[in-house]
């Protein structure tokens, strides 16, 4: 067996790097050779030189998805998906839609039966996150506002296509559509996405600082593939795609200021496993059925190109992109992927069998051509679009300019105002804190079965409730910060909406009632749609009810004496999750900018003076951090030292709580000083 696996991979090796050059020499696209030396070693040639365990080759390619993904997800920061979210949705939304009707009309044009018909829609609606980002990272474009715009797309198409598969599994199953199983379905991937992505910024990024402080290039590069495949095999046991896992763990680590070196260490892997897939999809690739269903091939793939183009460049054009990057987004997308293949499988392999044999090698010949065809699209974008403006009507063309301006300018206008941006700002932390206490909560089910096994739980008396009267109170106190907090900001949403909706002009004599009447039924309803959130998610795991009420009352006892606990702990996090976030990129050490000449310390210090002010018991800084203060940033004065209680800190920890009755020392100019004397004296 060694013998055949050591062949195998001698054999996909040797014949990549044969066509890499030849690729290289006439300046072709590497995808492309790898695609043929697949078709010219796979199973359906008469070749001396050819893969003998196919299942070996699956394997390697898997995990050349996994670290391809990975170093996409490296590519793309987290704080470029808002601006690009609208886009994404769109472009996804219509994209999906659109191929979904256009691809089940053609296959009943071509006669084929409904199950077939609907099938192949979903096999068209999906791009190849894979083959996109080799191309691009082929012609150097990963950077690019347009490649941007793709990846998000991209994101937006992996989620659906989850949904998509329940969907169709439902379908394909009872005939009917199973929309509860998709909504659980969702339900689930929000939860995972969530966590997954509010865990590793508060955890990933502190991990690789520690590592780099050893200075060791192999420690980084195992930690870093161990995240990568940790969180793909996470994903693949909660029944999700290894490829979202993977892309999900390689954003967050490009929050880090680590992003540079692990892209360095990471790339020859990525290479090497990234080749072995695209071999793997070429022996999918059967000759003889180009000639057997010819026809179908050629028009679906006419309809993927056209179909695809056409959508993605509308909804990126509509969502106020301008007509040069809409086309390029459209003319990057314009082919399917892995998780076609998928969904062919899927319906090949049902019993009974959902969709006829010859869907799925269908899908795979049209797979590698319309990837054959993807770099040329790319390339033609920038060409295409100027014979579009040249030859498009002169009006068609100046609505085109006149969109693009508007929207433009649209973007540009300043937000609603303070009070709007505090209430969004504000209702996205209560449902972030949602999400994660459901996170937490689901989780019972299997803890209970995990601590039934354990001996001592099991001499418990029955009215206890055994496990799950273990369960509850330690989920409980896992989530009752998110609760804590959660009612605060409900309270302040609800003191806000009622002092600003609700003037004396139009209220009178009532405004306070007025007011009073719309905090209320604003502070009842948020925390009843809490509270019923959690009966319902904790409704498995419940004990008996004279246990459960004392376990309650315990419960409400622990919010009241630790809130304030509570909520530093949970500032704390906000704030490193913050600062994680705003943290600006470290500059590759290629394109380091030549740094400003420094200052002479005597001229700095010739201006600078100390002074210290009292933290009063109502100050805004009492009971903040340093870190959320960020004092420095928005006055220009340091914090050198506190006294506070006879003791003396030098240069505290930004993570230093500041107390009433604290003597902050301060340095800085003098209009520094004044700014920072009016925010620590400003009321909370």
């Amino acid at each position: 067996m060694h013998g055949d696996f050591l062949q195998d991979l001698a054999v996909v090796m040797i014949v990549a790097g044969l066509v890499t050059v030849l690729c290289h020499q006439f300046r072709q696209p590497v995808v492309l050779g790898y695609i043929l030396a697949g078709i010219l070693i796979g199973p359906h040639t008469s070749l001396p030189l050819s893969v003998r365990d196919r299942h070996t080759v699956d394997i390697m390619s898997e995990l050349g998805v996994i670290l391809l993904m990975f170093s996409l997800g490296l590519h793309f920061s987290l704080r470029n998906l808002a601006s690009v979210g609208v886009t994404a949705f769109v472009a996804a939304g219509l994209e999906i839609l659109l191929m979904l009707l256009i691809g089940y009309g053609l296959g009943r044009a071509f006669g084929w039966g409904r199950m077939d018909c609907l099938f192949l829609g979903a096999v068209l609606s999906i791009s190849s996150t894979t083959i996109i980002a080799k191309a691009l990272a082929e012609l150097g474009l990963m950077k690019q506002r347009f490649a941007e715009l793709i990846f998000g797309i991209l994101v937006i198409e992996d989620i659906l296509a989850i949904a998509l598969i329940a969907l169709l599994s439902g379908v394909a199953k009872t005939g009917t559509l199973h929309v509860a199983g998709a909504l659980q379905t969702f339900g689930g991937l929000g939860l995972f996405l969530t966590a997954i992505l509010v865990v590793g910024l508060l955890a990933v990024p502190p991990l690789l600082r520690y590592v780099s402080r050893f200075r060791s290039n192999e420690m980084m590069l195992i930690t870093s593939l161990g995240l990568c495949f940790g969180v793909a095999l996470l994903a693949a046991k909660l029944e999700f795609s290894v490829a979202l896992g993977a892309f999900l763990i390689g954003a967050i680590v490009a929050e880090a200021r680590e992003r540079g070196k692990i892209e360095t260490l990471v790339e020859p892997v990525r290479d090497m496993f990234s080749a072995v897939f695209f071999v793997a999809v070429g022996m999918l690739i059967e000759p003889n059925l180009l000639l057997k269903y010819a026809g179908p091939i050629a028009a679906i793939t006419a309809v993927v190109v056209v179909g695809k183009v056409i959508s993605c460049a509308f909804g990126s054009f509509v969502a106020g992109n301008d007509l040069r990057t809409s086309l390029r987004v459209g003319m990057g997308l314009a082919q399917i992927g892995e998780f076609s293949f998928i969904i062919a499988a899927m319906g090949r392999s049902m019993d009974p069998p959902a969709t006829s044999e010859f869907l799925y090698p269908i899908a795979v010949t049209v797979s590698a051509l319309t990837t054959l065809l993807t770099p040329y699209l790319i390339r033609a974008s920038d060409p295409f679009t100027a014979q579009f403006l040249r030859l498009a009507p002169r009006s068609v063309v100046a609505y085109v300019e006149q969109y693009s301006r508007w929207m433009a300018e649209r973007g540009r206008r300043p937000d609603a105002g303070r009070v709007a941006r505090l209430l969004r700002r504000w209702t996205l932390q209560v449902a972030l804190n949602g999400v994660l206490a459901a996170a937490v909560l689901a989780t019972g089910p299997a803890a209970v079965r995990m601590v039934e096994g354990w001996e001592w739980t099991c001499n418990l008396p029955g009215w206890t409730g055994g496990a799950r009267a273990v369960v509850l109170p330690g989920a409980m106190v896992l989530v009752l910060p998110l609760l804590v907090v959660s009612y605060r900001k409900i309270q302040a949403i609800a003191v806000v909406v009622a002092g600003n909706f609700v003037s004396r002009a139009h209220a009178g004599e009532q405004t306070a009632a007025a007011r009073n009447m719309i905090a209320g039924t604003i502070r009842f309803t948020g925390m009843s749609a809490i509270l019923v959130s959690l009966v319902g998610l904790t409704s498995a795991i419940l004990p008996p009810w004279p246990v459960l009420l004392v376990l309650l009352a315990g419960v409400a006892a622990t919010a009241v004496l630790l809130r304030g606990r509570f909520e530093r702990v949970y500032a704390r996090a906000e704030s490193a999750l913050s600062e994680t976030l705003t943290r600006p990129h470290e500059p590759a050490a290629h394109a380091s900018p030549p740094a400003a000449p420094p200052q002479p310390l005597h001229n700095v210090l010739r201006a600078a003076e100390l002074e210290t002010v009292t933290v009063a018991p109502g100050s805004r800084a009492a009971g903040r951090l340093l870190r959320e203060l960020q004092l420095r940033a928005r006055t220009g004065a340091s914090v050198v030292g506190i006294e506070r209680g006879g003791e003396s800190l030098v240069n505290p920890d930004p993570d230093e709580e500041l107390l009433p009755g604290d003597d902050v020392l301060l340095i800085g100019t003098k209009e520094h000083l004044e700014a920072a004397r009016k925010l620590l004296a400003l009321a909370a």
